[in-house]
């Protein structure tokens, strides 16, 4: 058995996402179908939603940013780290940057 599931979206939206999913090669009710089992598989959100520009060490109290800092200065003491140029080449194919 099959549910319908109906969805209003702006028009200029579903224009541009019928044309983008054509282009992968499937359409948007597919589209919509594998968002909906990847959700399943995951647990959750099959991306990362979180509030533009939000500072991930702003809920941490002084203490557990101090604890951080401690867990990073044993790691880099036991040869745990990577080199910044390796990082920021990471984070620019990562984040496009």
């Amino acid at each position: 058995m099959a549910s319908t599931i109906q969805v209003r979206v702006d028009d200029d939206l579903k224009i541009k996402s019928d044309a983008l999913f054509r282009d992968l090669g499937t359409d948007t009710t597919t589209a919509i179908r594998m968002f909906l089992t990847r959700a399943l598989a995951v647990n959750g959100f099959p991306f990362e939603i979180k509030r533009a520009n939000a500072n991930p060490y702003e809920a941490l109290t002084e203490q557990e940013i101090l604890g951080r800092l401690e867990q990073s200065r044993e790691h880099a003491a036991q040869g745990m780290y990577r080199e910044a140029k390796e990082v920021s080449c990471n984070m620019r194919e990562k984040y496009g940057l």
